[in-house]
């Protein structure tokens, strides 16, 4: 019996456990849970009720006024261009039936009648003409000088006319491409109205085309003041066939950046239509222009439906007042939740800030607090593991430009050359020994630079000219230099003696000992934004083996070469521009080497030249 009463409390044990378990699971410790729970309950008591019946009443309100006030905009549109187009039937009319049907052209002039007629209509008229059945031209005003190359019987509303001849034919807009305009050099943008005539020669009827090119301007002008009045809300004009006449953003749908679903629309009848185009809810309303089968398209995102009215927007205001309390109330209890754990995290900060950089940072609160801690500890572990880093690097650079320092004069070199020039004198070739303690001077200068680390590669270069001008008159000529360098190059900057060193290298392990056939090339070149200065030598090579280990600290390289040494150039020059920076050598045994200085391209400025002596990588 105990033993039963054991068992019964342990598995209730284990299932509160499980049930504590499952439950600090759920427990929110996010701050987006927290927020959200907490104003989820408080926004749904409040809207739920509310917010089903408010819009549909806004919605259905919105539509009905905004769907009225398009359809008379739409028809006070359309009886604007109806009485437009009218005025140009009255005029075609006036000139056919008043003119052209009481005139005997074999013996008459209709031009002064057209003209008149012109001047009494210009406002809205571009130009009047008359042609023969065959497309020559009969009459015309204001402009009686016809194109040469103006083909008139392939015009639309040439043919057109052909094909109907009791109607009057409206063509979409075009540039008018007719007639020689002699005052005037513009295009002008015309909707031709044509339609077939019967003209009178000595009693024999012949048949023509009457022309009135009425200015698209005027059309244009009449949907500009409409589209004016809507910012989101647009109406266009399109022929029965879905061609276009006007749109507000015609250039944007020429280019590409606009569509217009013109094919659909010339489809509908007159009325009201919904429609989703490319992904857009809208209204879309049609109305067709009479004589020409035109339709008056309007265009209403579905969006400007919900544009409140007073009264429903008083009503969202007091449910936003009702719901801004309650939510305040909330906030100040999550506030405190929120800030206590952010509160900790700040102090244990400003302490850091203090100089205590071997402070903890706090971590705890909130799983994003507690991973913000955690974070900002990783990101000063790494600050202080950087500094130090930096601090080597910076004791690196340091040594090898002090190194680089102590080898500029070396003393083996400068006995040579001071040995040379005794000889000289004592042979009393004078102009040579000249010659020698000239170069040798600038070689200092070079050298020196005013304690400069960072030159001009004009100045790098003439220092490997003057190194190599005593070395040919040391070793008597027993080798050739040549040098091929862009001019533009020398006007960029350098660190100083890298190329010596490595035309040591090509003296004493390459052509040293090859009885005058030895040859030194020194090319310098600009491949993009990089430079590149190559010393290239016919002499003996590196062996393979050697090879990958010269620029490395590698003993299976020798590195018993010149003062500098390889590696030492390798290294100033990575340590100053970067790791993609440096030295690249191509060697074949017995055939030469060469050896690639590869440096970024940085104009020789005097703020540049700061900036790197101060360790400003990449200028």
């Amino acid at each position: 019996m105990f033993s039963k009463n054991n068992s019964g409390h342990r598995h209730l044990n284990t299932n509160r456990d499980y049930l504590k378990k499952y439950l600090l699971k759920l427990y929110p410790r996010t701050i987006q849970s927290i927020i959200l729970i907490s104003f989820t309950l408080v926004s749904s008591v409040c809207m739920l009720f509310l917010g089903m019946s408010m819009y549909q009443r806004f919605e259905r309100r919105s539509r009905q006024m905004m769907t009225d006030n398009s359809l008379l905009m739409l028809a006070r549109t359309t009886d604007s261009i109806e009485d437009y187009l009218r005025r140009m039937r009255r005029i075609s009319d006036a000139m056919y039936y008043d003119v052209i049907k009481d005139m005997d052209f074999e013996s008459e002039d209709i031009s002064t009648e057209m003209s008149l007629l012109y001047e009494a209509n210009k406002d809205n008229l571009v130009s009047f003409a008359l042609f023969a059945s065959n497309g020559d031209l009969i009459s015309a005003a204001p402009i009686a000088l016809k194109k040469d190359n103006a083909q008139v019987p392939e015009q639309s509303w040439f043919s057109t006319a052909f094909a109907n001849l009791e109607n009057l034919h409206f063509s979409t807009p075009h540039v008018q491409n007719l007639f020689i305009d002699e005052t005037d050099y513009r295009y002008h943008w015309v909707i031709s109205l044509s339609r077939a005539v019967e003209l009178n020669y000595g009693g024999k009827p012949r048949m023509g085309v009457l022309l009135v090119d009425m200015n698209y301007q005027t059309i244009q002008q009449m949907m500009e003041s409409v589209n004016k009045l809507n910012s989101d809300q647009y109406v266009y004009l399109i022929t029965g066939n879905g061609q276009l006449i006007y749109h507000p953003k015609a250039e944007q749908i020429s280019l590409g950046i606009h569509n217009e679903n013109f094919a659909q629309a010339a489809g509908y009848d007159d009325g009201v239509y919904e429609e989703n185009f490319e992904g857009e809810k809208r209204i879309v309303v049609v109305d067709t222009v009479s004589y020409t089968g035109w339709k008056l398209v309007s265009v209403t995102p579905i969006k400007n439906f919900y544009l409140g009215m007073q009264s429903t927007r008083y009503f969202v205001i007091l449910v936003a007042a009702l719901t801004a309390l309650a939510m305040i109330f909330m906030n100040q209890m999550v506030t405190w939740k929120v800030t206590q754990p952010l509160r900790k995290l700040n102090e244990s900060i400003k302490t850091i800030e203090a100089g205590k950089t071997d402070s903890a940072i706090y971590i705890g609160g909130t799983t994003e607090v507690e991973h913000l801690g955690r974070t900002l500890q990783r990101s000063l572990d790494e600050i202080n593991r950087l500094m130090k880093d930096i601090v080597i690097e910076q004791e690196e650079k340091r040594k090898s430009e002090l190194d680089a320092l102590q080898s500029q004069i070396n003393p083996h070199f400068l006995y040579n050359t001071l040995d040379s020039i005794v000889w000289m004198i004592e042979g009393e070739h004078y102009e040579e020994a000249v010659f020698m303690i000239t170069q040798l001077a600038s070689l200092f200068r070079v050298s020196l630079s005013k304690g400069r680390t960072i030159i001009p590669i004009e100045d790098e270069l003439r220092h490997a000219e003057n190194y190599m001008n005593i070395q040919k008159v040391r070793f008597k000529n027993a080798f050739t230099v040549n040098y091929d360098i862009e001019p533009e190059i020398k006007e960029c900057l350098t660190v100083k003696l890298i190329v010596q060193p490595l035309l040591e290298n090509a003296i004493y392990y390459g052509v040293k000992n090859m009885d005058e056939d030895g040859e030194i090339t020194v090319k310098g070149y600009k491949d993009g934004e990089d430079i590149f200065i190559e010393v290239i030598d016919n002499g003996y090579g590196i062996p393979s083996e050697k090879l990958p280990y010269i620029l490395t600290e590698d003993k299976r390289a020798s590195k018993n070469g010149s003062g500098v040494g390889l590696i030492n150039v390798h290294k100033r020059i990575q340590l100053r521009f970067g790791e993609e920076y440096g030295l690249k050598i191509e060697s074949e045994p017995d055939e030469g080497t060469k050896v690639t200085i590869h440096l970024p391209a940085i104009p020789a400025t005097e703020e540049n030249r700061e900036r790197l002596e101060k360790g400003g990588a990449n200028g």
